[in-house]
């Protein structure tokens, strides 16, 4: 193999956070003074706010990270002139960092099947470039490639769809699964890139036997040194290795040996053990999540206080969630989990808007004052952070409550909509 090689990067989650800062500082300190970052917009192009997010990632790379990105926007294959995707393409052929992050798996292989996206990035790592795939991106690189939101969120029957298969081209027969470990479900089980062990099971059996899964929890990195004989793992989490009935999982600073993607027997080794890629009976209980348990307890306590009509204690801990979504939205944000926790605010809010408009206060603008202004306050916030999409949110939330937002030149006026 080429000493040339260069260096596939997968990563679970966090490719724009604290966890993954040195990560991307090692890895670029590899390709030496001429330092050239691409970032590839594709995966969340198809969302309104995929400029939004590239411009995260300028702004992580200046800051954090101390280089400056260029963008390779390519949001679809029917967008742009000519002229834009050429350039797009040129900055490609020049780079020596390539990082491709969040959006949908499905919708990046549709666009990248239409364009050289895939043939310029392999040509790329053989003269020696580093590719980074996180999260949405690391589940296109394998032989397979799992449809997350058409299983998760759709309902349709577990199944696999033909990856890009970049690591194939270097010899790694695998599939790769982000957000192992996930807890965002709470009282259900997503691990497993949301799947959850019973459909795991499922698409496991799909596999050729061959094929190698690659479990990687969220804020987890496994660096692939393609000219070397072993991968690290670095970052706060684990890497799962499975196939035939049989897994391994290493850990932090343990060297993953590269035969093992490339078909080595799953033997267990002195001080190892070997367990079934799925175990019988009931999944294990998920631990407690700093995240999810409190919001949901907030909830909980918003709806059995109204019952018992306590206004004013809903109305503090219907704060008390305003406020723990707040302090959580970098680890929400993270685990693609923001717009569940805002169903939960808008549900509450609801609630709470019904609750009220069924008492019939005789100035229900002096009653909901102490509940709506702090909301506000907390809207104009997430305007002067340019987090528009979350603004937008908290208004449409007050909205579905009974409460109107206008934006006027002397600042912001509510009403509570039929008086």
């Amino acid at each position: 193999m080429s000493n040339q090689y260069g260096v596939i990067t997968l990563m679970g989650s966090g490719e724009l956070t604290a966890t993954m800062v040195e990560v991307h500082k090692t890895l670029l300190d590899r390709q030496g003074a001429a330092v050239r970052p691409v970032f590839i917009d594709t995966p969340a192009g198809f969302q309104l706010n995929v400029d939004h997010l590239s411009r995260r990632a300028l702004d992580y790379f200046q800051n954090r990270v101390g280089h400056t990105l260029a963008i390779a926007s390519l949001k679809s294959a029917d967008t742009g002139d000519g002229a834009q995707r050429e350039a797009a393409y040129r900055l490609l052929h020049q780079a020596n960092y390539i990082l491709i992050g969040p959006g949908s798996p499905t919708y990046a292989l549709r666009q990248w099947r239409q364009m050289p996206v895939a043939s310029l990035i392999a040509g790329r790592i053989r003269q020696g470039a580093c590719l980074v795939a996180a999260s949405a991106a690391a589940l296109t690189v394998g032989r397979f490639t799992l449809p997350v939101y058409e299983i998760y969120k759709v309902g349709q029957a577990p199944y696999w769809e033909e990856g890009l298969n970049l690591l194939g081209l270097f010899g790694l027969d695998c599939v790769v699964l982000p957000h192992w470990n996930n807890a965002e479900g709470g009282n259900h089980d997503t691990r497993f890139c949301f799947m959850g062990a019973p459909r795991l099971a499922v698409l496991e059996a799909l596999l050729p036997p061959s094929t190698t899964l690659l479990g990687l929890d969220e804020h987890t990195a496994l660096v692939i040194d393609l000219a070397g004989s072993r991968a690290a793992i670095r970052g706060i989490g684990q890497v799962t290795v499975r196939r035939d009935g049989v897994e391994r999982v290493f850990r932090k600073g343990d060297a993953l040996p590269l035969a093992l993607l490339r078909g080595a027997p799953l033997s267990t080794e002195a001080g190892q053990r070997s367990t079934p890629a799925v175990a019988d009976g009931p999944a294990p209980p998920l631990s407690a999540d700093d995240v999810w348990d409190p919001l949901n307890a907030l909830a909980e306590k918003i709806q059995s206080q109204l019952e018992r009509n306590q206004v004013e204690t809903a109305t503090k801990a219907l704060l008390t969630l305003e406020r723990h979504i707040w302090e959580q939205q970098a680890i929400l944000q993270e685990r693609s989990a923001m717009g569940a926790a805002r169903e939960v605010l808008r549900d509450m809010l609801a609630l709470m808007g019904a609750h009220l408009g069924a008492r019939q206060p005789a100035d229900r603008r002096a009653f909901l004052a102490p509940l709506v202004e702090p909301l506000l306050e907390w809207r104009a916030a997430l305007r002067a952070q340019h987090q528009w999409e979350t603004a937008d949110a908290l208004r449409e939330c007050l909205q579905q409550g009974g409460v109107t937002v206008v934006d006027t030149p002397d600042g912001v006026a509510w009403e509570v909509v039929g008086g």
